[in-house]
């Protein structure tokens, strides 16, 4: 593993000492760049479902994902009607540099049950749900809550499809990594996957195996398929669950587990992984890889590490440089931030990040 920059090494990147890099983080990254020129794929879908005040996240989110990742991407995001207007004028000021595409749909739940689906949780969280049904010519998606930082390529996540193995339909991360502070192992009035349950502000999904499969069921010995154990479900459990949609995915995938596969903590790094004290150690070891700012800590003065990750890649340039514009910036607001317990481990929040700006500009050298 490369050793985490300071980013005073920055300037002299090419000049870098090997004790500090390593050939094999050059290396790394060529051989990336390298595989993604020689395996040309299709593009990789990714969605989100926009509501309320989420714009100025979902746009924020959207730029995260644009920054580092290589293969063309393909945004699918559902919001309300009046936001439409805003998404059109905004993105399509993005220099896409033709790896970009986007679609914009409206929110749409099943006919017969619509109201049931939208006061569900939050307005519109449920749609998540629908997406197999919605996106029938999609075959694979990663989709990801408003508040999401991708802080390394969208491609990274994506290769997980590729791990798959002949059962697995979806890929998660647990709700917790210690049990002493899980909801699910202490609260939930319903099933859950595993010890701790799963989150789904990132889900990583094969959808062609989703409308595929017949789920078994605590409802009923046939088994269903995804379109026809949803309502079921809900019926059912709609006095007991607290969480919504992700919920009835907890009890989905507990009775089917062998269909999920789990990925480790620094692909959906939230403030639990550190506010308590650190407890995702692939993020210590590794850095954080995908940030989910839940609890609207983007917005409040409650984890400030999380709001300065948020406000430096919301006022970072498309073009500019990102060692002077994102990286080093983004290092000092996080200093002063070690009055908390997030704070204290801030090395965690910018390791991935440098290794990823350090990949990009190989790539490019490379590819002159």
């Amino acid at each position: 593993r490369c050793k985490n920059l300071s980013v005073s090494f920055w300037n002299s990147y090419w000049m870098l000492p090997s004790d500090v890099c390593g050939m094999n983080c050059f290396w790394e990254a060529a051989f990336r760049y390298d595989y993604m020129k020689t395996h040309p794929s299709e593009k990789m879908h990714l969605a989100v479902v926009a509501c309320g005040e989420r714009l100025e996240e979902t746009v924020i989110m959207l730029r995260s994902a644009i920054i580092f990742s290589i293969k063309p991407l393909q945004f699918h995001i559902f919001a309300e009607d009046q936001l439409h207007e805003s998404f059109k004028d905004i993105l399509d000021d993005f220099p896409y540099e033709g790896k970009v595409n986007y679609t914009l749909y409206p929110i749409t739940f099943p006919t017969e049950s619509a109201a049931e689906w939208k006061k569900l949780f939050k307005p519109c969280a449920s749609q998540r749900l629908f997406l197999p049904l919605i996106l029938k010519n999609v075959d694979s998606l990663l989709y990801v809550d408003t508040d999401i930082l991708f802080l390394r390529p969208v491609d990274d996540i994506w290769s997980f499809l590729g791990k798959f193995n002949s059962t697995q339909i979806a890929a998660m991360a647990p709700e917790h990594e210690e049990p002493r502070i899980g909801w699910y192992n202490r609260f939930a009035r319903h099933p859950y996957y595993g010890a701790t349950g799963i989150n789904s502000g990132v889900m990583l999904m094969n959808m062609t195996r989703i409308r595929r499969k017949y789920f078994k069921n605590d409802m009923t010995p046939v088994r269903l398929q995804w379109g026809e154990i949803l309502m079921p479900l809900l019926k059912k459990y709609k006095l007991n669950i607290t969480w919504g949609d992700q919920d009835l995915l907890n009890i989905m995938f507990f009775h089917n587990p062998e269909s999920l596969y789990v990925f480790p903590c620094q692909w959906n790094y939230r403030p639990d992984h550190c506010i308590y004290g650190s407890n995702c150690k692939e993020a210590e070891e590794e850095g954080i890889f995908i940030l989910h700012g839940n609890r609207g800590v983007y917005h409040d003065d409650k984890q400030p590490t999380f709001r300065a990750v948020y406000e430096a890649i919301k006022n970072y340039s498309f073009g500019d440089d990102l060692v002077h514009s994102l990286l080093q910036p983004l290092e000092l607001e996080l200093r002063k931030t070690m009055h908390t317990y997030c704070g204290r481990v801030y090395k965690v929040f910018v390791k991935q990040l440098t290794k990823s700006i350090r990949d990009l500009y190989a790539r490019r050298s490379k590819g002159r």
